[in-house]
């Protein structure tokens, strides 16, 4: 059995009632967007092709997506070193259906928290000159923000503590604070944010509002975006390689 909608449908339910699931892949994105997009007085100022509310909600979407992937797929790892591959044994379902059945789990809520921040964002004022743009947002933001599964994959294969789930979630939040996402950097600041692993994803979603042109006036060249991206993407499947590694080596 490749997918059963009986454990997909248990899966998803489960973390509807995860208070970290809750907390860091919906709340948190929503929170920071009505707080900083729609809150603040100048939400409604021109930035780019749109507005600074329309700014401020693609980078929570990002920030939303990246938190969903990592965190669900990191439970996953987790699982599957706890032995839960022993109880498949005894179902009809194989390996690969349970790791499809994870997989589309974490999209769902990936798209979740994408639904939820562009319904507030359209709730209170977020706007872009042409509606493609809003598609097209949203696809750079659910395609690219799928390599973040791989870095929850690593983390929860690299560590065998229960909390392999928060702690891809918090080191998303710390990504963030330093990547451009939260908060506009620049100077000394900004030449380190170039480097981290939510920068050129967070950016490249900005790309149909900002063309590449910071708040500070400087330009993004989206060679280095992708390559920021296809970097870390390698990074990230190295971290997954050296735990699945470390993992058979503690059994």
């Amino acid at each position: 059995m490749l997918v059963s909608p009986t454990m997909l449908r248990i899966e998803g339910v489960r973390q509807l009632r995860n208070p970290y699931t809750l907390a860091f892949t919906l709340a948190m994105p929503v929170a920071m967007y009505l707080l900083f997009g729609a809150g603040m007085g100048y939400g409604t100022q021109s930035a780019g092709n749109g507005n600074v509310s329309f700014y401020v909600m693609t980078s929570m979407a990002a920030y939303g997506t990246a938190v969903a992937m990592s965190s669900l797929t990191s439970l996953a790892a987790t699982e599957a070193k706890q032995g839960w591959g022993r109880q498949l044994a005894m179902t009809p379902m194989t390996t690969l259906g349970y790791a499809m059945t994870k997989l589309l789990t974490s999209v769902a809520f990936a798209a979740l928290a994408l639904v939820a921040v562009c319904t507030a964002g359209m709730m209170t004022g977020a706007r872009v000159d042409d509606l493609w743009r809003w598609g097209a947002t949203a696809a750079i933001v659910l395609g690219l923000g799928l390599m973040y599964g791989l870095y929850g994959l690593g983390v929860g294969l690299f560590f065998s503590s229960d909390s392999a789930a928060a702690l891809a979630s918090i080191t998303m939040t710390f990504f963030a604070f330093f990547g451009n996402v939260f908060m506009p950097l620049d100077g000394v600041m900004l030449d380190i944010a170039r480097f981290t692993p939510l920068y050129g994803f967070v950016a490249l979603a900005r790309w149909p509002l900002t063309d590449g042109v910071l708040t500070t006036g400087q330009t993004d060249q989206l060679w280095m975006l992708f390559l920021n991206v296809a970097v870390w993407l390698a990074l990230f499947a190295v971290l997954v390689m050296m735990g699945m590694r470390r993992s058979r080596a503690r059994q």
